[in-house]
Formats: structure tokens, C-alpha cells, sequence
């Protein structure tokens, strides 16, 4: 093989390898984002709900840990939308509601 084949049969691998990389990191994410919007939603009646003092709606709790505007879209735990339904660290594979709160809650970082 000449010097030109080698340089371009290197670079032929080197498309190939990075357009697969690519099309692995696509199809590897997609999974990801589609499970986020399926997961079940927590219940006040789920165990781990009830021993953190869960409720869905914050202005609604009479803990008297709950700050006025503390709710679980203002929570470092929380990584959903500001408003609907999303995932929490504290209750994995369930979604919360962004108007619930924990005693958990621990603010967001500015």
C-alpha cells in the first residue's frame, strides 16, 4: 500500500468511527428522555412519602418546617419542569409535584 492509500483508508475509519459514535450517543439518549415523562407518580400514601411529610400541594401542609414559597420546582433535589409533574432525588423512579414539598426541601444554589 502507498502512503495516500493508508492516509485515506485512516481517514475513512475515522468518519465511520465518529459517525457511529454519534448515532450511539443519539440513540443511547432518547431512552432517557422518553422514561422521565412516564414515571408513576408519588402518592401522600407512599411510605417513603409519608415518613419525609410529602404533600402535593405546599401551601396546603402545616409542618412547621415549610417556609411560605418553599415547593419542590425551588428544591435542589427536584429536576423537572417549574410546573407540572417531574423527578426528584429523594423519591427515585416516581415523579413529584412541582407544587409539593418535603421536609426535605433544600433550596436551589443561585
Amino acid at each position: 500500500m502507498s502512503n495516500e492509500q493508508d492516509i485515506e483508508s485512516r481517514r475513512r475509519f475515522l468518519k465511520v468511527a465518529a459517525g457511529t459514535t454519534v448515532a450511539a450517543v443519539v440513540i443511547g439518549g432518547l431512552p432517557r428522555f422518553a422514561r422521565a415523562a412516564d414515571l408513576p407518580a408519588l402518592t401522600e400514601a407512599d411510605p417513603t412519602a409519608k415518613a419525609l411529610g410529602y404533600v402535593e400541594d405546599a401551601s396546603k401542609t402545616a409542618d412547621a418546617k415549610h417556609k411560605a414559597g418553599d415547593n419542590c420546582a425551588n428544591c435542589q433535589f427536584y429536576t423537572g419542569a417549574a410546573t407540572g409533574r417531574g423527578p426528584c432525588q429523594l423519591f427515585p423512579g416516581k415523579s413529584v409535584n412541582a407544587k409539593g414539598w418535603c421536609v426535605s426541601h433544600t433550596p436551589k444554589k443561585a
